[in-house]
């Protein structure tokens, strides 16, 4: 229950949908929390298809949560004693993610001085998550979609044919469609992931959802402040109500983080969310026509640009990974050139 006013008065609660989750790394479990009704029937969606083999496809916006409703599909799964293996196809260069994702064999390359499981080995009979779908090189994607129809691969350096019973959950923030009219990703291999597709919605149209994660996130950060934080000023809380969140939950986390830090007292005041108190940039207004990956890039260099360039506190402001934030930049020179 969020407390929102003074010590005095009496909190009041909002219906809230909660779903512990774990962390299949060995940290710490995580919440998905549901309080609107786009979310809800996607969770819905999602406990349904869960009983499938078919590949999963979870699109939308950096940090909507992709990830974490990965995890609810595994554990609504008849897999999930098993285990959930995830990747992230965006951490490797071209010529390392074939042998993480396949495995290599003792003597494969310069330096395979051992023999390697891969991801998919290590995912046999559970969940395997490709988290960034999107950036994997074309030879991989078809190398990907070789063993999406056989259920059968080979190490890199090996001959022998190994079977493996996987199923693929696949992330996703960039437009496949898009990517596809433009060269970088196949089309058979999006239509074979495409057999049950999940659309996450950001998190400007679930604000319903914003109170019960700013209590989550108070629960998990306020203990960090002089005073331990628990609990929220209503102008403050209107403050997050009323920003549009183009970096999504993580964004939100991140700002509540540092306001817990910042926090002088037992509970977050409005001034310690200066990032919040000044209007949005420009970018976010005259949109109308415009598409979604085209705001997307507009805010993102946008905010750049009110950096003064620094890549990492662009990425914080916008509540994305530094490392998501060059790839999409590479992505604009791309586009550009």
């Amino acid at each position: 229950m969020l407390r929102v006013f003074a010590q005095d008065q009496e909190p009041t609660e909002t219906e809230v949908e909660r779903f512990v989750l774990r962390d299949p790394s060995g940290g710490d479990a995580r919440e998905l929390i549901a309080a609107s009704e786009a979310l809800g029937s996607v969770i819905d969606k999602a406990k349904s298809v869960a009983r499938s083999k078919l590949p999963v496809l979870i699109q939308g916006e950096s940090g909507t949560g992709k990830e974490l409703l990965a995890r609810l599909i595994h554990e609504h799964s008849p897999r999930a004693k098993k285990k959930l293996v995830q990747i992230n196809c965006a951490a490797f260069s071209e010529n390392l993610i074939e042998s993480e994702i396949f495995g290599h064999e003792k003597g494969a390359f310069t330096g395979a001085d051992q023999r390697h499981l891969g991801y998919f080995e290590r995912a046999h009979q559970g969940s395997l998550l490709l988290d960034e779908i999107g950036e994997m090189p074309l030879r991989m994607q078809a190398k990907l979609l070789r063993v999406l129809e056989e259920e059968a691969f080979e190490r890199v350096g090996g001959e022998q044919m190994l079977h493996v019973d996987v199923h693929v959950i696949a992330t996703t923030n960039r437009d496949l469609e898009q990517e596809i009219a433009r060269g970088a990703f196949r089309n058979d291999l999006y239509y074979r992931l495409n057999a049950l597709q999940l659309h996450v919605p950001p998190l400007r149209v679930r604000r319903q959802e914003i109170p019960a994660l700013v209590q989550y996130f108070i629960r998990r950060f306020g203990k960090e402040s002089i005073a331990e934080v628990t609990a929220i000023a209503p102008d403050a809380l209107q403050l997050l109500l009323d920003y549009s969140w183009p970096g999504n939950i993580r964004q939100l986390r991140n700002v509540v983080h540092y306001a817990c830090v910042l926090a002088r007292g037992t509970r977050i005041e409005a001034g310690d969310l200066p990032m919040l108190r000044q209007p949005e940039s420009e970018a976010i207004a005259n949109t109308a026509g415009q598409t979604l990956a085209q705001i997307e890039r507009q805010v993102i260099l946008d905010t750049l640009r009110d950096v003064g360039g620094n890549r990492t506190a662009a990425a914080l402001r916008l509540g994305i990974t530094t490392r998501t934030l060059q790839n999409k930049l590479k992505r604009y020179r791309e586009e550009a050139a």
